[in-house]
């Protein structure tokens, strides 16, 4: 068994954000590219962005800490802490509208 705070992760991948020139920083917690389940903890900082893109698989959103805007197809959702979003089957793109901590769950399609 492994433990982990994501809280913890959270606010120290947020202050490496901060730094980062891209304004964010992520470090996989689960799994990787050679497996089916990958979690990975996302921090942005304010005004950045992931640009459109497809995913693997199926994949879910959980906001940690921050706001975030998720758009896909003209539609958008905006996420605030504990809030679960739904990865779209389609282009989709995630914008920091506060700092901005995620938990990214994908599950690649076999």
């Amino acid at each position: 068994m492994q433990k982990l705070s994501l809280d913890a992760l959270a606010r120290e991948l947020l202050e490496r954000a901060g730094a980062a020139p891209g304004g964010r920083t992520a470090q996989t917690v689960l799994g990787g590219h050679e497996r089916v389940l990958r979690q990975t903890v996302l921090a942005l900082t304010a005004g950045s962005a992931l640009a459109e893109h497809a995913s693997p698989g199926e994949g879910s959103v959980l906001v940690l800490r921050g706001r975030v805007t998720l758009t896909a197809g003209g539609q958008s959702w905006e996420g605030r802490p504990g809030d679960l979003l739904i990865l779209p089957d389609a282009q989709h793109g995630l914008a920091a509208v506060e700092d901005a901590a995620l938990l990214l769950t994908v599950a690649k399609s076999p």
